[in-house]
Order: structure tokens, then sequence, then C-alpha cells
């Protein structure tokens, strides 16, 4: 039986946290999802995507609230806590880090979600539809 590369096992963990950022996981969640102990995981992790797996957490969840500060008109509160931190204090200061501006003034340099247009899903999906058809469903001339 051939063995598996452990950047494959560490992908279960990354997906996992691309997944469910929002929840409360800990290293040890991780660990268990790539099936290795925590200090085993932390070591490969960092080696393979360098960088730590709460440090790949902690981005998730900040481009996430960056998305929603972009595009609804919750609180900067209500979004600290639904990306799964905790702190008020240390989002504002882990964004302002990453983004260099704190959530507030991000969000005031962008045009408020209220401007924003509605698109329903179904309209959605038929526009983004690939244009190339099969099944001859193209004319005789080649025409679509």
């Amino acid at each position: 039986m051939a063995s598996v590369p452990p950047a494959r096992h560490l992908l279960r963990a990354k997906d996992l946290v691309d997944a469910r950022y929002f929840e409360d996981l800990r290293v040890a969640d991780l660990a268990r999802a790539a099936g290795l102990s925590r200090s085993q995981f932390s070591l490969q992790f960092r080696r393979t995507f360098g960088e730590s797996p709460h440090a790949y957490l902690l981005t998730r969840r900040l481009e996430r609230a960056a998305a929603l500060l972009r595009t609804t008109d919750r609180s900067v509160a209500a979004i600290c806590l639904a990306v799964g931190l905790r702190s008020i204090g240390s989002f504002t200061s882990s964004f302002t880090r990453m983004y260099g501006k704190p959530p507030q003034s991000y969000r005031d340099a962008h045009p408020p979600a209220s401007n924003l247009a509605l698109i329903p899903g179904c309209v959605l999906r038929a526009h983004s539809r690939p244009r190339l058809r099969t099944f001859r469903e193209d004319d005789a001339t080649g025409r679509q």
C-alpha cells in the first residue's frame, strides 16, 4: 500500500479551517483531522504552508470579516462574533495589523452595503453558466 504524503493529511485540516472558521477550533481539533499529534501537526503545518495553524485560522477569520464589513450593515461587534472571535479588542488590533486600518475605517472606505444590488441566486447561477454548449445546441452555421 502506497503511503500518503503528509501534505495530503494537512490539507484535511486546512479544509476544516476553511469550512468551520467560525467555530471554536483548536489545534487539537485540526491535528485530529490530519491524523497527527498536536506537536507533529504544528511542526508539519508550519513547514508545509509557511505559517502556524493559528495564523492560518486567524487569516481566514479576518478575510471573512473584511468581506462582511464590505457587504453587510452588521455592527463590528456582531461581525467579530460571527467569524469566531470573542474579543473585540483583539479583533480590532488583528484587523488593523492585517488591513492597515481599524474595522470601522475599513468599512467607511467602501460604499455602503445598502447601495449594493441584491441578486437572486437563480439569476446569478443562470448568468454564470459556461457559454460553450454541447449536445448540438448550436445551429448548423456554428453560431450560438
